[in-house]
C-alpha cells in the first residue's frame, strides 16, 4: 500500500531538519578531538520513524574516517538529547551513523571512464592512421600498374 502523502512529506521534512541540525552540531558544537571535518550528506528515516541512518562524508584518510565515526558514535546520546531540546519533539529517532563513500566511488568511476575514453580515442586514431597508410599504398600500387600516359601499349 502506498505511503500517505502527508506522512511522506512529514518524514522528508524531519530528515532535512535532522540533516541541518546534526551538520551544525558537527561543525561547531561537538568538541571531541576525534571528530575531523565532516558533513552530513543524507538522512534516511525508517518507515516507522524509530531510527534514522545518518550518512557522513569525511574529508580525510581511512584512519580519520574511523576516528570520526567512533567520535560520533560516542556522542550519539548527546546529539539525540540536543535534538530533542532544539526540535521540541516527543520522540527523536535512534541515530545510526554510516560513512558515505559515494563521492569516492563517483570520482573513481569518472577516472575509469576518462581512461576508457582516452584509450578509445587512441585506438581510433591508430586505426585511421593505418587505414590511411593502406589507402596510400593501394593508390601507389594502382598508379604503378597503369601505363604512363605518353607511352603506347605495343603488343608483339
Amino acid at each position: 500500500m502506498p505511503e500517505d502523502r502527508a506522512k511522506k512529506h512529514h518524514k522528508d521534512r524531519m530528515a532535512e531538519t535532522l540533516r541541518e541540525e546534526i551538520s551544525s552540531m558537527i561543525e561547531g558544537e561537538l568538541s571531541d578531538p576525534r571528530i575531523h571535518f565532516a558533513y552530513v550528506t543524507e538522512v534516511a528515516i525508517a518507515p516507522g520513524g524509530k531510527s534514522a541512518q545518518i550518512f557522513i562524508a569525511i574529508d580525510g584518510q581511512d584512519e580519520e574516517e574511523r576516528e570520526t565515526l567512533d567520535g560520533l558514535i560516542a556522542a550519539k546520546g548527546h546529539i539525540r538529547y540536543a535534538l530533542l531540546e532544539r526540535l521540541g519533539k516527543r520522540h527523536i529517532p535512534e541515530l545510526v551513523f554510516t560513512i558515505d563513500r559515494s563521492q569516492r566511488f563517483k570520482s573513481r568511476m569518472d577516472s575509469l571512464l576518462d581512461r576508457a575514453e582516452r584509450n578509445a580515442k587512441k585506438t581510433a586514431a591508430r586505426a585511421s592512421a593505418q587505414s590511411a597508410a593502406q589507402a596510400t599504398s593501394l593508390s601507389a600500387q594502382a598508379a604503378q600498374a597503369q601505363p604512363a600516359a605518353g607511352q603506347k601499349d605495343t603488343e608483339p
